[in-house]
């Protein structure tokens, strides 16, 4: 007789089990290992003996392992918040539908009578082809106009796709076109906040997308059309009713699109599923914090039923978006209140960010997790927005050049070769931030040497692993690859 073979199925095990089967495991271990009993002594007492030193050895790799769980878990949040970007065509209400996760910016379509406009059109030509060719599924309408939220080149990069030969209106705040376009620091140290170069197997996410810059395509972008300068406008395209707010936040320029009609508030980056960026690592002008929490009262007042950001999956219900949004505002007006307390105590930035921290019901918001800003540098953004780059420290009014201040440091620590000492050893102590200070102060007597560089990399790695922040974990792992390249 033949007996059919079925494939074994995979069993999933629970964690008690888990441990069960370790307790097994390590009790065979021990009792296979040949002991010698001292004389007159009971055979229990042995057999008690075993079982202690096996169940002593499970309790130190449950330790362990829990241990290293913890060590890692903001990298392991910060994968986890990768679904947030799945790669979907939602619908938001009757006529309003988001493109997530074909970009790093989302993409909205607003389906009129005889037309359909387009909030914000992801970040270049070959992204917005892919959104295009997904919306024509739901509307075959001609695009009478297309709204920049703000100028950011993951929002516009994608304008003449969806444009085609429709010739719609461009509209954006006339501050995107007065805007000074951020300066940066030319790439110095390869930090790059983005991972735009960084190996697969080390890149997560963006923080606020999937990725961008890694997969350079083609800019379709289009200069505005129309532009309005003050607080709103009021438009009617295609039958649709629209309002054009004027909400600095992560830009000056920002505009929300509020459609009453359908209660759908379209916020560009003055709101997303994580901690703000209030001063953006990859260098930029301070962002108008006040104006932005401002802005984000102006939103809670609008009572909007569906929130649909510029980055990450909208938010439905009108109690859940005023609950997203005033976490939003409340966490943002909570750091700039409690840095001010800590400045007119005369508290440096150094000691703000050590104990400036979100109110523990705000820490627990799924809006204010850290995956993209940081408490810590918002303290720092604070500061100096109120009180500029000097902490009152006069030593530091005219300080010594980094590499002077290198070399009398390096030859106080007893030279080069004591210094890297030192700071292997902190590597290896997991004294990860030390490591790269020793690291960095040998770097500026010596640039060349390739063993500093290397340790020095190997203590920014070590940093990037244990990070929640996309952006933090990006720039400390593409600024090691640059010096392991150099």
């Amino acid at each position: 007789m033949r007996v059919a073979r079925h494939p074994r199925k995979r069993q999933s095990v629970s964690f008690p089990d888990f441990l069960l089967s370790c307790v097994s495991c390590v009790s065979r271990l021990s009792s296979s290992t040949k002991f010698t009993k001292p004389a007159n002594t009971p055979n229990s007492v042995v057999r008690n003996c075993d079982a202690s030193v096996a169940f002593a050895g499970l309790l130190v790799l449950i330790g362990c392992a829990t241990a290293a769980a913890q060590e890692f878990s903001g990298r392991e949040k910060l994968r986890a918040h990768s679904a947030e970007f799945r790669r979907e065509v939602i619908r938001v209400t009757d006529g309003v539908w988001v493109a997530v996760g074909f970009s790093d910016a989302n993409s909205a379509l607003i389906e009129g009578a005889g037309g359909s406009i387009v909030v914000d059109t992801t970040s270049d030509a070959n992204d917005a082809k892919a959104v295009k060719a997904e919306f024509a599924k739901l509307s075959a309408a001609p695009v009478r106009a297309i709204v920049y939220t703000h100028a950011h080149p993951d929002h516009t990069g994608g304008a003449g796709v969806f444009a085609g030969t429709d010739h719609p209106e461009i509209w954006a705040h006339q501050l995107f076109v007065d805007r000074i376009v951020d300066v940066g620091r030319n790439g110095r140290d390869g930090g790059d906040q983005f991972g735009s170069t960084l190996p697969d197997a080390l890149f997560i996410n963006a923080g606020t997308g999937l990725e961008f810059g890694r997969h350079p395509a083609p800019t379709a972008f289009l200069a505005p059309t129309k532009t309005f300068s003050g607080d709103r406008i009021e438009l009617t395209v295609a039958g649709v009713r629209l309002q054009l707010l004027h909400t600095p936040g992560e830009t000056r320029e920002n505009v929300a699109v509020w459609l009453p009609d359908k209660r759908v508030l379209l916020p560009g980056d003055d709101f997303y599923k994580s901690f703000p960026t209030l001063y953006a690592i990859r260098g930029a002008r301070l962002r108008p914090i006040d104006q932005w929490i401002a802005s984000l009262g102006t939103m809670i007042d609008l009572g909007a039923e569906y929130l649909v950001p510029g980055h990450t999956r909208p938010v439905l219900g009108s109690g859940n978006v005023r609950t997203a949004l005033t976490a939003y505002r409340d966490g943002i007006k909570s750091i700039v209140d409690q840095t001010l307390e800590g400045m007119r105590k005369g508290e440096r930035p150094d000691e703000l960010a050590q104990h400036v921290a979100l109110p523990p019901a705000l820490a627990e918001s799924p809006y204010l997790q850290e995956f993209y800003g940081t408490v810590a540098w918002s303290v720092r953004a604070v500061y100096a927005d109120y009180a500029g780059w000097f902490d009152g420290n006069p030593a530091k009014l005219f300080p010594l050049p980094e590499k002077d201040r290198a070399i009398r440091i390096v030859e106080l620590g007893g030279g080069r070769e004591q210094m890297l000492k030192r700071a292997r050893r902190a590597l290896a102590d997991k004294d990860f931030q030390w490591a790269a200070e020793l690291a960095e102060y040998v770097l500026a007597t010596d640039e060349a040497n390739t063993d500093v560089k290397r340790l020095k990399a190997a203590a920014l790695t070590e940093l990037g692993e244990r990070q929640i922040s996309a952006i933090a974990r990006n720039y400390y792992l593409s600024a090691a690859q640059y010096l392991l390249r150099e």
